[in-house]
């Protein structure tokens, strides 16, 4: 008797990290992960925050979003209409910027089907993730999960809150996420929070640059692990298809807009991240604004020189980031530094000008 329940919980062990795993691999953002390989190119930042679109008015922004899945997606006055058809579909939206923090709002209709998963996830070039999930076969339930560098090892992360009628109601599925604390809501409701210090001390907290990325996928389709068919719901059958899911509108803030993100070593913390304020394809080695403007953000409270921070001190959680906004603002002594250093670097600029 004993040894069958340990086969039986063996088993079941197996069956959820395979699920996790296929879920994880099928999350992939980039093929350079700047925690492992150096010299991985600068994320491109939303500057214009905060950002809306109204996909109901025709609006596709496409200097804004990207179709990457297979599937079709096209804009009606129902908003983004992303359609799994068959099997190998995936009708994904994504953003072509990332953000550093901040908060997303998607209003949308989650796709019915067996099997079928509508999603709306965060993810960062180093595995960081948060996500919002809405199984097909499960019309009032959404989950939440989140990862960090991709660890798959723990099984705590997933939560699970009752909403009704995902399908046919439009709900707003927000992700407010700050340094400090990660917190989703639906329809302006807290359904879920984390604090950073929840996550393993932090250590498996999304803190890198994200993209956004909605869409759906078949965690049910008959070739995939059994443990993410029995995630998803069971297997999917193509033939009730298609599956439909909608995107109405999204708003999003970023809490520290740059033009572009890099990494400023391979730790994947949110205070190695160099932002650069302007946009500037002078990278020869030559100082420029953007040089210039990392300079004053890279002042520590020593004064000292160091990896870049944000600089926004008009942020809506000043007070829970206030260790990362004095890192990035320095000392007197450390701004003086950096101000003699700017007004030397801009003088011949000023000087040429005048003349």
């Amino acid at each position: 008797m004993g040894n069958n329940m340990l086969s039986a919980l063996f088993l079941r062990l197996l069956l959820v990290l395979s699920a996790l795993v296929a879920f994880a691999a099928a999350q992939s953002w980039t093929d350079c992960n700047p925690t492992n390989t150096s010299g991985c190119p600068p994320d491109m930042g939303l500057t214009n925050s905060p950002y809306s679109v109204d996909f109901t008015k025709g609006t596709t922004d496409w200097a804004s979003w990207t179709s990457v899945g297979a599937g079709s997606v096209t804009y009606t006055s129902q908003g983004a209409v992303l359609t799994l058809a068959k099997k190998g579909d995936a009708p994904t939206i994504s953003t072509n910027w990332y953000i550093f923090f901040g908060r997303v709002e998607v209003h949308m209709r989650a796709a019915p089907g067996t099997g079928i998963v509508s999603s709306v996830v965060l993810g960062s070039d180093d595995g960081d993730e948060i996500d919002w999930e809405l199984i097909g076969g499960n019309n009032d339930q959404v989950q939440t999960n989140y990862f960090g560098k991709g660890n798959v090892t723990l099984y705590n992360r997933g939560g699970k809150s009752a909403v009704h009628d995902v399908q046919g109601t439009t709900h707003n599925y927000t992700i407010d996420w700050q340094i400090d604390q990660l917190t989703w809501y639906v329809d302006g409701k807290a359904v879920r929070t984390l604090k950073k210090e929840d996550a393993v001390g932090g250590l498996n907290y999304p803190q890198t640059p994200t993209k956004l990325r909605i869409g759906s996928w078949a965690g049910g389709d008959p070739d995939n692990a059994p443990g993410t068919i029995a995630w998803a719901g069971g297997v999917t059958d193509y033939t009730k298809g298609p599956f439909t899911m909608y995107v109405e509108k999204v708003s999003v803030t970023n809490e520290y807009p740059a033009a572009r993100y890099s990494y400023g070593d391979m730790s994947g913390s949110w205070d190695s991240i160099v932002l650069k304020k302007w946009k500037d394809d002078n990278d020869d080695g030559n100082q420029s604004k953007e040089d210039i403007v990392d300079t004053c953000s890279a002042v520590k409270e020593d004064g000292s020189a160091g990896v870049a921070s944000a600089t926004n001190s008009s942020s809506s959680s000043q007070s829970s980031a206030s260790p990362y906004l004095s890192s990035a603002m320095g000392t007197r002594d450390g701004h003086v530094r950096c101000l003699l250093s700017v007004g030397l670097a801009l003088f011949p600029l000023v000087l040429y000008f005048a003349l």
